[in-house]
């Protein structure tokens, strides 16, 4: 698979079977790692993969306990360094310029063309890692590329990995545990026909977020991780009540409603 980043092609995932098969015995030496419900995954067809993110090395772990190759999104500045600007896209990462605009696009437009080749694609719904180890409000990406693609979004929750490699932290502490769990993949087939929606697209990735909650057992805020977009107001979404009344009108709720754990409301699927 080819991509751009700037004025470059860059070819992306051609190394990732054999770092895969040369970096995951080092994996099972250097670390405990307890997978959960893996059978979430999809064997076959297009998925995305939405984990927390809580340390560098989640994007290494995440791909190395898969059964199945995996492409996914990191930003750009990685392509900066000299020593992550050809590996991480050997191994599956479509650089993302955080910045907006064409370049964005254009990498949007890549990882849909992983989903429409029946493949996995792993995005951060955070948008960046966590500094303060809390699970921050969600962005809407994954859920436009959902809806675009009508791929399954896979919630995962990733425990333990910031003990590993704390977010200052240049290289990972050796034989500690972690564990990654998977939850139900989310359908979004009865959010087709509101794809353009910035209400549904918010409600949609508010469930994604809360699922990720309940498998990462962190504590939520309803503000967003990345710094620039901390001061951005919350899009509010709006829930199918359960009750038979009123079905035209649901009530507002903030994401911050959808993930109080004292008034949670899960959308039916």
């Amino acid at each position: 698979m080819v991509t751009e980043h700037g004025d470059q092609q860059i070819q992306v995932g051609q190394l990732f079977d054999i770092a895969k098969t040369v970096l995951g015995p080092v994996l099972k030496f250097g670390w405990k790692v307890r997978v959960e419900n893996l059978e979430n995954v999809p064997t076959a067809g297009p998925a995305i993969l939405c984990p927390n993110h809580v340390s560098f090395i989640d994007s290494v772990f995440l791909p190395l306990i898969l059964p199945r190759r995996i492409t996914y999104v990191g930003k750009a500045e990685y392509m900066d360094d000299w020593k992550t600007k050809h590996l991480f896209p050997a191994i599956g990462m479509i650089p993302l310029d955080r910045s907006g605009g064409s370049a964005s696009e254009r990498a949007l437009n890549a990882a849909a063309g992983v989903l429409e080749r029946g493949e996995l694609f792993g995005i951060f719904p955070e948008g960046t890692r966590s500094r303060d180890g809390l699970l921050h409000k969600g962005h809407t990406g994954p859920a436009r590329l959902a809806l675009r693609t009508g791929a399954p979004l896979v919630p995962v929750g990733l425990r333990g990995t910031r003990e590993i490699q704390p977010p200052e932290a240049k290289f990972p502490k050796p034989f500690k545990a972690c564990s990654i769990h998977f939850g139900k993949p989310i359908n979004v087939d009865r959010y087709r026909d509101r794809a353009d929606d910035r209400f549904t697209l918010r409600q949609l990735i508010d469930e994604v977020m809360f699922e990720i909650r309940n498998l990462s057992k962190q504590e939520y805020v309803d503000t967003y991780a990345t710094k620039k977009a901390e001061n951005l107001p919350t899009e509010v979404a709006r829930l199918p009540t359960t009750n038979g009344h009123d079905q035209g009108s649901p009530p507002a709720r903030s994401s911050a409603d959808v993930l109080n754990p004292q008034g949670a409301v899960a959308v039916a699927h």
